[in-house]
């Protein structure tokens, strides 16, 4: 598959093509009551044609859409509360802090305490890898991350009995039922969500019991398929003396606190003060400050200030694709001649046309279609991010004008793009897992397509649920 780039480098030159076949449109905006206040919104059925049948140019030096102008446009689009100026400091700042926090080792170590705590109880084992892996996903947003921890896991999980996959299961997986369900992901959700124009982390009753529905069906299919593939593990005890994981040390302990309290503090802030991209970024900051601090104080892996901030500056660069696909993709929107519902663009055509075809349908089998289509362009953009920035401006106007609120959109989104990421092997970090634990792709699909079709179901209730809620 072409590399992310390639992909939106595509989209804008057929939108650039489709310029000059498609004659741009424009709405009029209405008051109508939008969770629970009154918001302008676009009224579906005042849609016209403009006279001028537009058609972009290659350069511009007047603002008018054009095709080399995307880049620059789409990246310096939107302001510090929202649009890719925001979204990419956003996504920038928290890299550079997950950075901090993971440089010193602590979340490492932890995770090798419940190994080692637990190397004697299979089952127990299983389960709070899950939990702690799933917690990852949804909070830190893990994915590739979690390669090195498939090498760990394997020797482990066989000389317990179990094979790779039991280790894949617990670790890859989790992750990824994590990632989709989160609550918080700061690289799918908050980006989705801020895209959208929905209030960062808003919805988060149901994405909880979104996140502990799938991570307990996903404990137990783990828990049914370890036992019918354990064999007798007679070296288990063995193996405990040479699984020799260091004790977590206090400065361990206060970094791990202060992920803790910083989560907390943001949910709060979110729920209670209305707490938006600069606030929670902001967190993100202190976080990552206190961390340093932290990791300098009491050497962790050697901390000092020199490594704090290379390990900042390395987390923020392991991030910056992720930015820089948001504003190339804004950048199509620019092409596309904005967002602005009542200018005319070839967006608000493109909404028209899809509302039209979705208008004799019931809502919830909107929301459907909404997952649906979000599942399957997941195989050519496995990026949450990128994702997001490709599809939200489109799909948030259209579920304002098929009937279905912003918020549904975003949980089809986050559904779609997340679970099919068991799947699909253009996911990077699906087939690194899978190479870490020498096993077939086609082997592994046979083994998960039986839960991967019990988790579709999963998602597409409560993508349903919420639509016939109103989900806000």
């Amino acid at each position: 598959m072409p590399d992310t780039y390639l992909v939106i480098a595509g989209v804008a030159l057929f939108v650039f093509v489709l310029s000059y076949l498609v004659t741009p449109g424009s709405f009029t905006m209405t008051e109508a009551l939008r969770g629970g206040t009154m918001a302008e919104v676009v009224d579906p059925d005042t849609f016209r044609y403009a006279d001028d049948p537009g058609g972009a140019a290659l350069f511009s030096s007047d603002g008018s859409p054009a095709l080399f102008n995307a880049v620059y446009e789409g990246l310096t689009s939107g302001d510090r509360m929202g649009g890719a100026v925001g979204i990419m400091a956003f996504i920038l700042l928290v890299g550079g802090a997950f950075g901090v926090v993971l440089k010193t080792g602590s979340v490492h170590r932890a995770l090798e305490r419940l190994i080692a705590g637990n190397v004697h109880q299979g089952p127990l084992l299983l389960v709070g890898l899950f939990a702690a892996f799933s917690l990852g996903g949804a909070v830190f947003g893990m994915s590739e991350e979690t390669i090195p921890f498939v090498l760990m896991l394997v020797p482990v999980m066989q000389r317990l009995g179990y094979d790779s996959i039991t280790a894949l299961l617990v670790c890859y997986v989790a992750t990824q039922i994590g990632f989709a369900t989160s609550w918080m992901n700061p690289f799918s959700v908050a980006i989705a969500q801020g895209i959208a124009d929905v209030p960062l982390l808003s919805g988060m009753p149901l994405r909880l019991a979104l996140w502990t529905t799938f991570t307990l069906a996903g404990i137990g299919f783990t828990l049914r398929y370890a036992a019918r593939v354990r064999v007798e593990a007679t070296d288990a005890s063995d193996h405990a003396a040479d699984f020799n994981a260091p004790p977590l040390t206090i400065g361990d302990r206060l970094v791990l606190l202060s992920v803790v309290a910083v989560v907390a503090w943001i949910v709060y802030g979110v729920v209670v003060k209305s707490f938006y991209l600069p606030e929670i970024a902001t967190q993100f900051v202190v976080l990552g400050v206190a961390a340093g601090i932290i990791g300098c104080t009491f050497r962790l892996d050697g901390m000092d200030a020199n490594g704090a901030m290379a390990a900042f500056r390395s987390g923020a660069m392991d991030l910056l694709p992720a930015a820089l696909i948001v504003g190339f993709a804004r950048g199509i929107v620019y092409l596309m001649g904005g967002d602005d519902p009542s200018s005319p663009s070839l967006l608000n055509t493109l909404l028209h046309h899809g509302s039209e075809s979705l208008g004799g349908l019931p809502g919830w089998l909107a929301a459907w279609g909404m997952y649906f289509g979000q599942s399957v362009f997941n195989f050519f953009v496995t990026s949450g991010s990128g994702q997001a920035a490709l599809t939200m401006p489109l799909m948030a106007p259209l579920a304002d004008l098929i009937g279905v609120t912003r918020q549904v959109a975003v949980l089809a989104f986050q559904l779609g793009d997340g679970l099919t990421n068991l799947l699909v092997p253009t996911s990077a970090a699906l087939m690194g897992c899978l190479g870490a634990a020498h096993v077939e792709w086609l082997r592994w699909v046979r083994v998960m397509l039986p839960f991967f079709g019990v988790l579709v179901v999963l998602a597409s209730g409560f993508v349903i649920v919420a639509s016939l809620i109103g989900y806000s």
